[in-house]
């Protein structure tokens, strides 16, 4: 299937307004998605060659997508800088967008760009049945992070309304939310692919909470390394090693740095979007200065119906 045929393909599926007025979501494999990320997804689909060592990356948007790049990224490559300080010079964190080091591969596809296949690091949003076969059938390494749907929501309104000449209501992008069209969306059917996988294939999907790792780092960093098959030396643990990764990582110190505060442009996002938006608040429990009780209430009764005999909440 060539450009043009994915084109007409794409405008032949359902569609449905998205959070942006401007653009609509069309319905593929039973999950929401723009034609452009559309497009990439289905080259990714179908030309992906994973590596041995490959580390996939997974979250719907505005889920710690940001963070669980940033920490992989400085566990994996602390022994390339001097005493494995994280806060070495050597450090790209430092000087790069964290989703300039780890691109979002049908982004990347979307453009037309090619993966560094030297860095085993490599992100995606699509869901877990929709993965191109050669990562399910391979033996790559999958995280997962996911977050309260309540604050998902909120961040995804604000992400979607930035810059934006026209901008729906809350109300509006709530009820969205509520019927499951989202960017990846539906919500839940998103976290529950990646939590069954995570029972059955629990040596290759690391299933992980934005708010359990908010409240103690420093285990779920040493959690990401033993998965990763890096795991921490007593010697890096007596050194503090994964505290200074877990500072450098929060989104106090990631906020501050001069390349997230800029107003440069991602390289691998075919719309504008500047480093600072990536950069709102990053707290739990934001969407208490948005939702009502009766909309949280709702919204709680959905995802508990949805989840129900899973063994998964949120």
């Amino acid at each position: 299937m060539d450009t043009e045929d994915i084109e007409m393909y794409i405008s032949s599926l359902p569609r449905q307004p998205s959070m942006r007025p401007s653009l609509n979501l069309y319905k593929y494999h039973g999950f929401w998605c723009f034609s452009d990320f559309l497009k990439g997804i289905i080259l990714f689909q179908k030309n992906f060659i994973p590596q041995p060592n490959d580390i996939l990356l997974c979250s719907l948007p505005k889920s710690g997508t940001t963070w669980l790049k940033s920490l992989s990224v400085a566990i994996s490559t602390r022994s390339k800088f001097p005493g494995s300080d994280p806060n070495s010079s050597a450090n790209p964190l430092l000087t790069e967008l964290p989703h300039d080091i780890v691109p979002v591969q049908e982004l990347l596809y979307c453009l037309g760009h090619e993966r560094d296949i030297q860095n085993p690091l490599i992100s995606t949003h699509v869901p877990f049945d929709s993965l191109p076969k050669s990562i399910v059938n391979s033996n790559t390494k999958i995280i997962y992070v996911c977050r309260n749907p309540k604050d998902v929501l909120v961040s995804l309104w604000h992400f979607s309304c930035n810059k934006q000449a026209e901008i729906i209501t809350f109300q509006e992008a709530y009820e969205m939310f509520c019927n499951g069209v989202s960017d990846y969306g539906p919500y839940w059917d998103h976290l529950l692919g990646y939590w069954k996988a995570s029972l059955e294939f629990p040596d290759r999907v690391l299933f992980l909470k934005y708010e359990d790792m908010k409240n103690d780092g420093c285990l779920y960093v040493k959690k990401i390394a033993d998965f990763m098959g890096c795991p921490f030396s007593v010697d890096e643990e007596e050194q503090g090693i994964v505290e200074k990764i877990v500072k450098l990582c929060s989104f106090e110190s990631l906020s501050n740095l001069e390349v997230n505060k800029s107003k440069n442009t991602t390289k691998h996002i075919p719309i504008k979007i500047e480093n600072n938006v990536f950069f709102r608040k990053g707290e739990v429990g934001d969407w208490k200065n948005y939702l009502t009780v009766e909309m949280a209430e709702k919204l709680d009764q959905i995802i508990h119906e949805k989840f129900s005999g899973s063994g998964l909440s949120v």
